[in-house]
């Protein structure tokens, strides 16, 4: 059953049945992917709530939908929050890291600036408020593909020295591949809870960044002897938190 993105705060209803208007977006999507008023549909408000959801009309100014059994449902969430700090990278690549941190379970992505980065948006407000709408737009659509119910948070361009003193997740890590400790080992030895990742950008982060990282308290740890490309090396990191700490958990279980 395909997912769509219903805005609004109608998952705080305790109606059965709601009838709701919708946007020229999604009309538009359903129109391109042919559901037909006999169609059932799943919609989600990104905060947890979804709704079996029937189409009632497509043409303006009647586009509407029915949606019924309201339900708080984060199944696809982790009970651990993981945030990913990531330096801005050229290209497209940008879009492509938003996509792939939202399918595999980040809860936050922290864009930054650092002092090796190719691509500069914090001298340029406009510039960077339209990307940050474009990034936005585009872990909206990734939850559409992966069925979660939370879209994740993707905050404001920020610089890599605003991000690092301000982080306030119980462990904090910064992948680089000159570190000799190994993340896996590390990631084995605790017990699970919210994690910010750290990744520099193409060029990688300078010592004095390294230095600052690891004054606020980051550990400095590898993910294996290849070096990865910016947009790789985060995606692998929050894999292997899910795997290692699934395993460990199932392991206690038993």
């Amino acid at each position: 059953m395909p997912q769509f993105y219903l805005a609004g705060d109608w998952g705080k209803s305790r109606q059965t049945t709601l009838i709701c208007d919708i946007s020229s977006d999604l009309a538009h999507h359903l129109r391109v992917r042919r559901i037909n008023p006999s169609d059932l549909f799943t919609v989600f408000d990104g905060k947890g709530s979804t709704a079996k959801a029937r189409l009632l009309g497509l043409s303006h100014p009647a586009r509407q939908i029915e949606i019924t059994d309201i339900q708080y449902d984060l199944h696809r969430e982790p009970d651990y929050r993981i945030e990913l700090i990531q330096g801005l990278a050229g290209g497209d690549k940008m879009d492509w890291i938003i996509e792939k941190a939202v399918e595999t379970g980040a809860a936050r992505v922290l864009p930054v600036e650092s002092e090796r980065s190719v691509l500069r948006l914090l001298g340029d407000p406009k510039r960077s408020e339209k990307r940050l709408a474009h990034w936005q737009a585009i872990a909206q659509s990734a939850c559409e593909q992966c069925d979660r119910s939370v879209i994740p948070s993707i905050d404001s361009i920020q610089s890599y020295s605003n991000a690092i003193e301000n982080a306030k997740t119980e462990i904090k890590v910064l992948l680089s591949p000159e570190a000799k400790e190994s993340f896996e080992q590390f990631l084995n030895r605790l017990t699970p809870g919210d994690i910010s990742l750290v990744i520099g950008p193409e060029g990688g982060l300078s010592p004095s960044e390294e230095g600052l990282a690891r004054q606020a308290g980051f550990e400095i740890l590898s993910l294996g002897p290849r070096v990865l490309r910016t947009e790789t090396a985060g995606i692998v990191a929050i894999t292997a938190v899910h795997s290692i700490w699934k395993l460990k958990r199932a392991s206690e279980k038993n």
